[in-house]
Formats: structure tokens, sequence, C-alpha cells
């Protein structure tokens, strides 16, 4: 009963000085002075959108265009560690990702790419397009494989789309 008691009487205090607080701010007319309760504040979106973070930054300092993933295949430096997965592009050379999870996705574009290596423990299957065609590619675990130019008859230069990866 005691609790109940405090819990009501610390509640209509609160209440009681956000009203001084905001009729305060009013009188004056000072915005600085003013105080917004929980309430009068819109929520902020709770939907996650699979945005890459920094995507536009690191478009800009690397040429990678990094969209849409579910956050298990992280770009890293490439640091000789045999783990990670590797892709090879003419245009911004050797990048590298650490897969995380049982599964992962990322929806990306990395232009020009000839060579792609799975990481030491995930699979990995890779979409790849040049002029309206699309090429895929399916990896085991730690598997090296020609993609692109390399492995087209016509020698056409593909761009990476897609990569996911499961256990």
């Amino acid at each position: 009963m005691r609790i109940t008691r405090r819990l009501i009487v610390t509640g209509a205090v609160f209440a009681a000085c956000a009203a001084t607080a905001v009729t305060v701010a009013q009188a004056t007319g000072n915005p600085a002075t003013a105080t917004v309760t929980v309430a009068d504040a819109e929520p902020g979106s709770a939907v996650e959108d699979f945005s890459y973070p920094n995507a536009d930054k690191i478009k800009k300092e690397r040429g990678i265009d990094l969209k849409r993933g579910d956050g298990h295949i992280m770009l890293v430096d490439c640091n000789n560690d045999g783990r990670l997965m590797t892709i090879w592009s003419r245009t911004v050379g050797q990048v590298c990702f650490r897969v995380t999870g049982d599964t992962g996705y990322l929806s990306l574009s990395i232009p020009k790419v000839y060579g792609v290596k799975a990481d030491a423990d995930h699979k990995a299957n890779m979409t790849l397009i040049t002029d309206g065609s699309k090429q895929n590619i399916a990896l085991g675990k730690n598997e090296t494989g020609s993609a692109g130019e390399t492995s087209d008859p016509e020698r056409r230069p593909h761009d990476l789309i897609e990569i996911s990866t499961s256990k």
C-alpha cells in the first residue's frame, strides 16, 4: 500500500513540474526553457530498412555501392586472413567481407568483378550482371572461382549485385 501511494505522489509531482515548466516557457516566450513531455513528442520509426551503414561514405571513398543487407556480411579491410570472403575487381581492386551468423545477405554493386572466394565457414551464392544477362556463381566453403569476364565467353565486364551465404 505504501509503494502504491509513493508511486501516485511521485507521478503527481512529476506532472506538476512538467506543467510548470511549460507554463514558464510560454509566459517568458523563451523556447530554450521549454520542456516537451514524452507524450508530446512523436515516436521514432521502429521499422528497420536494412540499409548498409555509412554506404554513401564507402561509395565515395572506395567505389563500392553497398545497398541493403541483413547485417551478417560486413565490409572489412583485407588483411591476408584466409577466413574472409574476397572479391576481385578491375575497378576497385580486392574487396573483403566478414560473414557472421549462419546465413547472410547483401545487395551491392561492385563493378568489373573477375574473381570471387567464399570464406572458410560459409557457402556463397553470388549474382553478377552484364548487358541485361545474369551470371550466378555457387561456391563451397573456402572455394575460389572465376567470375564475370573470366568466365564469360564474350569476356564482358560484370558487376556483382548480390551475395547470400549459408553454413
